[in-house]
């Protein structure tokens, strides 16, 4: 976009209303593209796949659950039913801690896999920190999240089950724009058609986080 950017510090609890009062003009933090979010703000297209993912200690017996490497819950059928089912009976009595007013927050209180004890923090910090000690059972978040914290700071923290998408958790993320800056959604959509086309997007991803997370 050839713009000069401030970025602003926001607790992610206050992110879209800290949009919406105006202290910032765009969100870029892993904000997944979800119905729910587009009543209030608006979404450039996908320029990331964010897959969320259960992460215990190592040693968990949630550490043998028999499931696909991955489940996308839009599209549904016997396959994702099966997944879920299986979901279901790992996590019964377990806490399971999320970060709030998150996706995965949003997921374990669908019901889909059962009714799960939830534990939320207000930062992945602080999740990450309970599940080393031990206060929770599991944890969910995006996967990056766990593989990045366990990279850096030498805990034993694996990844369970399959990885999620799609759903609960959203269709990829979007830069989250207010609903009347429809030139600045513009905008950032050629930015991020070119970024993908030129393969920026897949270098920064691998850069920073080890894998290729273009859409």
């Amino acid at each position: 976009m050839k713009r000069d950017c401030t970025i602003v510090e926001q607790d992610w609890d206050g992110m879209i209303p800290g949009l919406i009062m105006k202290k910032y003009d765009a969100i870029m933090a892993g904000m997944s593209i979800t119905d729910e979010r587009m009543k209030t703000i608006n979404f450039s297209q996908g320029y990331a796949d964010e897959v969320g993912s259960l992460a215990v200690m190592k040693g968990s017996d949630l550490e043998g659950m028999n499931t696909p490497k991955s489940i996308n819950l839009s599209t549904g059928g016997s396959s994702a039913k099966k997944v879920l089912k299986t979901l279901t009976a790992a996590l019964a009595g377990k806490t399971i801690g999320v970060q709030t007013a998150t996706i995965h927050q949003n997921f374990l209180e669908s019901g889909d896999v059962g009714s799960v004890k939830i534990r939320t923090y207000k930062t992945q910090d602080e999740l990450n920190l309970d599940l080393v000690a031990g206060r929770i059972d599991a944890a969910l978040a995006a996967a990056v999240a766990f593989t990045d914290y366990a990279e850096k700071s030498g805990k034993s923290v694996v990844l369970v089950g399959p990885t999620f998408a799609g759903g609960a958790f959203g269709n990829g993320v979007g830069v989250g724009l207010r609903k009347e800056d429809t030139q600045l959604a513009n905008d950032f959509n050629k930015a991020i058609n070119t970024a993908r086309k030129n393969g920026k997007i897949s270098e920064l991803a691998i850069k920073w986080f080890g894998f290729d997370a273009s859409m």
